[in-house]
């Protein structure tokens, strides 16, 4: 089915096949992200951009269909890194209905609107209703994680949050170093929620799809799925959240 899917490329505006280019990679990761002013996509591209060097030396070519249009992609590629010839975009969701992905909570208020809808039902999920793991991953942040690499470098300073500039050596008093320090992620989620609040509009331009959860599928050269991660909730974008492309 991805192999028919066309989509509205970033780099150029385009409507093109999804897997262009893809056909002579030993194996193509295809991401299928949420709204693209999620939090969950904002890091998941965040450990492509610290794994880059190891994904070019496997050759893996990487394809990601979010959510919106293609002013929220630009800003998408602007603030993570990621490459605007490899992200697509679906305004409709259409494909995360084709593949069965998790839409979320769908409960509806008859005096709401599709938005509002989806606003109180994000929020239900955000507290762990319908949401499996997602409490759990949240205060992860903030204890750490000793079976996570550290996420900060020591010379490394953390600016765009509404904390003043914290400098990675830090956090090794709050637990040490060579491992994920309490406060550490959480920081991190701090500053991609700082840049999509300063920015909603142009990242969520249609809230209607604020639950819609995505997929991760890994295929070989023939086409054949080696692996398949489907999100079951905010903050469930990897099987193993303590090193997302352990799978890899």
């Amino acid at each position: 089915m991805l192999k028919q899917t066309q989509c509205l490329r970033i780099s150029d505006g385009e409507i093109q096949p999804i897997l262009n280019n893809c056909s002579n990679a030993p194996q193509t990761l295809v991401l299928i992200w949420s709204q693209l002013g999620d939090f969950d996509n904002l890091e998941y591209a965040w450990w492509l951009q610290r794994e880059k060097e190891k994904l070019q030396a496997k050759e893996i070519a990487i394809r990601a269909v979010g959510i919106g249009d293609r002013n929220s992609g630009l800003k998408f590629c602007e603030y993570t890194g990621f490459p605007q010839e490899s992200l697509f975009v679906d305004p409709e969701a259409k494909i995360h209905a084709s593949l069965g992905l998790y839409p979320g909570l769908s409960a509806k208020l008859p005096l709401f609107s599709d938005g509002q809808n989806a606003w109180l039902n994000f929020m239900l999920m955000c507290a762990g209703i319908g949401s499996p793991g997602t409490l759990a991953e949240v205060f992860r942040g903030y204890k750490g994680d000793r079976q996570s690499p550290q996420l900060i470098g020591d010379e490394e300073v953390v600016e765009g949050t509404p904390l003043p500039a914290i400098k990675g050596s830090f956090f090794k008093f709050a637990g040490g170093k060579g491992f994920q320090r309490p406060f550490e992620l959480a920081t991190l989620r701090l500053r991609n929620m700082s840049e999509v609040l300063s920015n909603w509009n142009t990242y969520v331009p249609n809230s209607a799809y604020l639950t819609q959860r995505g997929g991760t599928f890994l295929f070989d050269l023939q086409g054949n799925l080696l692996y398949e991660h489907r999100d079951r909730g905010i903050l469930g974008f990897a099987e193993n959240m303590s090193d997302p492309l352990s799978f890899l």
